[in-house]
């Protein structure tokens, strides 16, 4: 689990801004926001007028039936998409490419984890952002590694092989490269997808400890019965924008209908 006196402890070096304090009167200032997005994949439009507005300590479910394009909206988010039009803003700048303050994390499917790595190698894989050309690991590179690994509770698996991890553990290893990174905002493609009942429960402990420290997570997420339960907020998605809003509004039987149509998932019937 996320350690929060590691989290919250203080330190002085110049490049380590990242939200540790979800209290921070700073939050304001860490605000994303996009602006009728539009983005399209040889001619076919794959995302359409998407406008929501953000800020660090928010955790957003992205729920959209397949192909609804959850999964561009992330990439764009990234700086790994160029969208046609519209903006997004991150902090008061517009967002043109990759940052090292917005981690993505892929579906594990898509991650070759056979290769011959070990999980702190990985977890040190998020400080390349901040290195540069020819840069050796620093003092504070080394701290905040140590800091990653402590803080998803893999000291002890650091020298594993990742192809000798679990499920859950795979994700608390991308969770730790995020964090390592110094991200403020995390981007998870279908987190969950895969994850048996107790992985899940971690997961989502995780996901409410980090925004509560100030980071802004956002996922897609198939499994409807649990959004609830883990998300602050909803973005519904069918190519274009249902509705964005707090879980408590916006998660409502009319708006899963509109965005699922008669695809809509069974066994909601308690949720409404």
């Amino acid at each position: 689990m996320v350690k929060s006196e590691l989290l919250h402890e203080a330190h002085d070096h110049a490049h380590d801004h990242v939200c540790w304090g979800g209290g921070h009167a700073h939050a304001h200032h860490h605000r994303l926001e996009v602006s009728d997005l539009c983005v399209s994949y040889n001619e076919v439009r794959a995302l359409e007028h998407i406008s929501f507005a953000t800020e660090c300590g928010r955790s957003i479910a992205l729920v959209g039936p397949n192909g609804a394009g959850k999964s561009t909206l992330l990439k764009c988010l990234a700086g790994l998409i160029v969208p046609d039009s519209g903006n997004i803003i991150w902090r008061g700048q517009r967002l043109t490419r990759s940052s090292h303050e917005i981690a993505y994390l892929p579906q594990r499917g898509d991650v070759n984890w056979n290769f011959p790595i070990t999980v702190r190698g990985l977890v040190e894989m998020g400080r390349f952002p901040n290195l540069g050309w020819w840069r050796r690991f620093s003092d504070h590179d080394e701290t905040m590694v140590k800091r990653a690994l402590e803080a998803m509770d893999l000291m002890d698996l650091q020298d594993r092989q990742i192809s000798a991890l679990s499920g859950g553990q795979q994700q608390r290893v991308f969770l730790a490269r995020a964090l390592a990174q110094e991200a403020h905002v995390l981007l998870l493609d279908e987190p969950y997808t895969g994850l048996d009942k107790p992985s899940q429960e971690v997961l989502a402990g995780l996901f409410r400890e980090l925004t509560k420290e100030g980071r802004l997570l956002i996922a897609s997420h198939h499994d409807l019965q649990t959004v609830a339960d883990i998300f602050d907020d909803v973005l519904m998605l069918r190519r274009t924008q249902i509705v964005f809003g707090s879980t408590e509004e916006v998660f409502t039987a009319a708006n899963i209908d509109a965005a699922y149509g008669a695809n809509i998932p069974t066994g909601l019937e308690d949720r409404f």
